[in-house]
């Protein structure tokens, strides 16, 4: 168990600093944000409670905001899908159930299933940031382009990693 914490902090202090050293100074154009970050998140074991994942997700996104003098936007976008995050795996969740030896990642649970969970993660993280960070809905149309740009950019990152830092789990 503790191997397993101390293997997650590791990840955790990496992400943190590949999203502010790396993926914060990416400057396409204003429409192009990508967020890495909530990948950590995502990838927390099936079985954690949803108080110890919000704990997760509120030290993320104050490490990130810390990076970014963003000042709680990605915070509250963090603690938004740590508080989703249980929703959604249930309405996504497999027929036989979660397998709890496995993470929620694409080599363990498949492309179909791990493309869903991330899109929709991905999606009300990216749309919760860009609402509370232009807080004007005659702007909507603005708010859903920079969200859709942003998510695009996003996925294609998050399955980066994926595939460079994360083996699937022994059975």
């Amino acid at each position: 168990m503790n191997n397993k914490w101390v293997k997650y902090s590791l990840i955790f202090i990496l992400i943190v600093l590949i999203q502010g050293l790396v993926v914060n100074n990416i400057q396409i154009n204003e429409y192009f944000n990508p967020m890495v970050y909530p990948i950590m998140i995502m990838m927390l074991p099936f079985e954690l409670n949803a108080v110890i994942t919000m704990g997760v997700a509120l030290i993320l996104g104050v490490s990130v905001d810390a990076f970014s003098n963003t000042f709680g936007l990605h915070a509250s976008s963090a603690l938004f899908i740590g508080y989703l995050r249980p929703t959604i795996m249930k309405y996504i969740r497999p027929k036989e159930g979660y397998d709890t030896s496995l993470l929620p990642s694409i080599q363990d649970m498949g492309t179909t299933w791990f493309l869903a969970y991330v899109s929709v993660i991905i999606f009300a993280h990216h749309l919760w940031f860009f609402s509370i960070e232009i807080l004007r809905f005659d702007l909507f149309v603005l708010i859903l382009a920079k969200t859709f740009m942003s998510f695009i950019f996003s996925i294609g990152l998050i399955i980066l990693f994926q595939y460079i830092f994360y083996k699937p789990s022994k059975k």
